[in-house]
Order: C-alpha cells, then sequence, then structure tokens
C-alpha cells in the first residue's frame, strides 16, 4: 500500500493513544522504565529475505534474544497483535538471561503470567503487557524471551529487520534452557522479531529519561553486525554509560521506512506511527529524527517489488513532514534532535534531482533553528563533502553504513545535546 502525500502533512488524522505507563499500570511503588523496544510492522511478503511472519505459528516456540539498555530489580515485556484481525493465543512464555545461542542460563528462567495467569489472549490489534517478575539485570545485558503457541496464530504482528537471530522449535519448548530443540532460525539472513514489542525494567529509582532514535534502515541497523550490536543507537547506549550518564536508547528504526507514506514492505509512514513509537514509550525525553532518503530516493526510477512504490515528493513537503514531528514532540514534553539526511550518490537510488532535495532539508535543518538541535550524520559520514559516504564506512551499496559508519554516527552525537 502506498500514497501520494499532500502538503503540508498532518499528524491530525492518527488516533491519539494513551501513554505506555497509562495504559499498562502496575500496582506498588515500581517505576518503569523502557529498556528496549521495537516498532511492530504488519506481515507482508518479504523479497529482501524469508520470514515466519506470514505463515505465523502452530504448536511452536519462539525464542527471542534482546540487549536491554536499562537494568533494574524486575522485568515484563509487552506483545502486539497490532495487526492481527483476530485475538491472538499465547500459550506461555518465559524469560532469563541469555547464555549463548538459544540457550538460557537456567537459574535465571522466570515464567511470565499475564493477570496472573501462564497464558493470555492479546486482543485484535491489541497490546498487552506482563505481570512484573523478579530478575536483577544490568544494562547492555542480553535477555532471552520464549513464546510458546500451542493454536495457529495466523500472520504475525512482527518487525522485519532484526539483525538478531531469532530460534524456532517444534512443539513446547519455552521453559527449556537449552537449545537443543531450536534448531530452526531466521538465519543466515538478518532476522526478525516476532510479537515482542518492548521490554521494561523497574528498580529503586528511575533513570534519566530515555533517548528514542527514529528512521529507517539507517537506524534499524541494516549493515551492522548480526547479532553483533553495533548499530549506531547501540553505541550511543554504550557511550552514555561509559560517560557515567546511563540512560536508555530506544531503536524505533524500520527499514525502508518512509516519513509521508506507508510502503508494503517499510510500514507505516513516520508521520502516522510516531506517537505510538515514540510518545507511547514510558518516560522518553529524546527523540533523534532520521528519515527522508526513502521518500526521495523513490522519487524516480523506483526499484521494482513491494515497498518500491513511486512516491513523489518535494523538499517543502519533507520539511512539513518534519515540522509534524516536531510539533507532536514538543507537545509531549520531548526535546527534538534533527539527523540531517544522509549522502547516498552511488546507490541504486540516488539522482540528481534527489541530491538537490536532501541538500535543501539539510539547509533547513541546519539554519532554521526549528528542531531543539541538530545532529549531523551527513558530515559524520561524508567528512570530506563528497556527496558520498566515505568507502571505509558503508556497506558496498554507498547508502548502509557498517559497523565503522554506525561507530562515526554514534560519535557524532553530542551527549550533552541530549538533554535530561
Amino acid at each position: 500500500m502506498s500514497s501520494t502525500p499532500s502538503s503540508p502533512p498532518v499528524l491530525a488524522h492518527v488516533t491519539p493513544a494513551p501513554t505506555a505507563e497509562a495504559m499498562f499500570p502496575t500496582s506498588g511503588p515500581a517505576v518503569w522504565q523502557g529498556a528496549w523496544t521495537t516498532p511492530v510492522m504488519r506481515p507482508s511478503a518479504a523479497p529482501w529475505f524469508e520470514t515466519w511472519a506470514e505463515q505465523g505459528f502452530t504448536d511452536q516456540s519462539l525464542r527471542q534474544v534482546v540487549r536491554v539498555h536499562s537494568g533494574g530489580t524486575q522485568v515484563r515485556i509487552r506483545l502486539s497483535n497490532a495487526y492481527g484481525p483476530t485475538p491472538l493465543h499465547l500459550t506461555g512464555a518465559t524469560i532469563g538471561r541469555t547464555a549463548t545461542s538459544a540457550a538460557v542460563h537456567p537459574d535465571t528462567m522466570r515464567t511470565l503470567r499475564f493477570a496472573g495467569s501462564t497464558s493470555t489472549t492479546v486482543p485484535a490489534k491489541g497490546r498487552i503487557v506482563s505481570d512484573p517478575v523478579t530478575l536483577p539485570t544490568e544494562p547492555l545485558e542480553r535477555l532471552t524471551v520464549s513464546l510458546y503457541f500451542k493454536e495457529a496464530t495466523g500472520p504475525a504482528t512482527y518487525h522485519q529487520l532484526s539483525m538478531t537471530t531469532t530460534y524456532r522449535a517444534a512443539g513446547d519448548h519455552h521453559r527449556d534452557p537449552s537449545a537443543t530443540a531450536y534448531t530452526d532460525m531466521v538465519q543466515p539472513a538478518y532476522g526478525s522479531w516476532y510479537y515482542l514489542e518492548g521490554v521494561e525494567t523497574s528498580g529503586k529509582h528511575r533513570l534519566p529519561r530515555a533517548v528514542v532514535t527514529f528512521g529507517d534502515s539507517l537506524t534499524d541497523g541494516f549493515g551492522a553486525t548480526i547479532d553483533g550490536d553495533d548499530r549506531y543507537p547501540d553505541i550511543l547506549a554504550q557511550r552514555l554509560l561509559a560517560a557515567g550518564r546511563p540512560r536508555p536508547v530506544l531503536n524505533a528504526g524500520i527499514g525502508s521506512n518512509k516519513l509521508l507514506s506507508d510502503s508494503a514492505l517499510g510500514g507505516d509512514a513516520g508521520i502516522a506511527r510516531f506517537t505510538r513509537d515514540v510518545l507511547d514509550q514510558p518516560n522518553v525525553g529524546a527523540v533523534i529524527v532520521l528519515m527522508g532518503v526513502n521518500d526521495i530516493q523513490q522519487t524516480e526510477a523506483p526499484a521494482p517489488g513491494p515497498g518500491h512504490e513511486a512516491t513523489p515528493v518535494t523538499a517543502q513537503q519533507l520539511i512539513d513532514g518534519h515540522r509534524t514531528l516536531i510539533r507532536a514532540a514538543h507537545a509531549g514534553g520531548v526535546r527534538a534532535i534533527g539527523a540531517t539526511l544522509i549522502p547516498y550518490r552511488g546507490a541504486a537510488g540516488w539522482s540528481a534531482a534527489g541530491e538537490v532535495i536532501r541538500a535543501q532539508v539539510n539547509q533547513w535543518m541546519r539554519t532554521s533553528g526549528e528542531y531543539d538541535t541538530v545532529v549531523d550524520f551527513a558530515c559524520a559520514l561524508d567528512p570530506d563533502g563528497t556527496g558520498s559516504i566515505r568507502k571505509d564506512l558503508h556497506t558496498g551499496d554507498n547508502i548502509h553504513p557498517n559497523p565503522a559508519g554506525y561507530q562515526a554516527m554514534a560519535d557524532a552525537i553530542d551527549l550533552a545535546a541530549l538533554g535530561r
């Protein structure tokens, strides 16, 4: 599905959602902090690599590994059935510290309950949060979430590009600490996450407010190391921790995502999903917005296939789209940080006309003062101003950073500019 944006784009058509803490209250004095998140998508045929989204799961266990950016004494998870037309029946779930591959340290495995029950039903197009379990965690620690679906799920709400291995086993193995049964995996491609939307931690004190990184594949981490946690948001979290300023960095990137229009491959438009994927996160203080390259590079000669529909845009439409996000962030008390659009000369979607649009958007971003501050990712990846990403900083496709490129992006961020 694709739509051509009007000018100016507005966020008014999006039904405001309650905050995560209002939606998922918990008793007692616990204060919840977002530790990890991923934006969910509707299942679709993926031209990049095979996923399990369209077929879903029947009498299968699913094991997913995430790295949390905040620690605490308790943990809980959020599950999403946002794109499910029917209720999702979950038979059982566990969480524990990751050992190696699909194995879990046995003494840390905890049974997850939902309103006191080991099974639950997630409403069609709905979300649900687990009850808290006691599980001490540290920042940058990996946790493994196991889900067992006895009944057929139908097509699965998911996140397509995880750059992390997800494992599957036949039958009920969600309580098994060993990896023996988990012989099926989304590898050697790029991995996906299914139904798991968030992990939250709680401790004695609330951390400084979270930073949400909002964008497309450059934020999602295409080109990073599989299971290496070296996307730019990961490295930013590491920098904050090393500097003695720990705070969660929540990755809200979707590969192929566009700011102004929906895409079969890239999910809902940025202006449509901003409330859910940024403002609904618990205790958010700042958002870094890196969006617009996909809108531009598909203006001329789009590649064939789903998710690559032609959507002509102008610089003014993109600027108005960014203004929409700035207004929404400020209305929610969130600091809005703009990120300049990176160069991509040499990539398949580059055009001279698109380069003019990119330059105009970046000029507005750098000089208008409308964002609270600006991170110059374009300069970080192209320090000599050639119009192309430096050869040692991309994967070979002239648009996606490699781990060194993601390091350069994270290093370009002034930690003090993130606010508190």
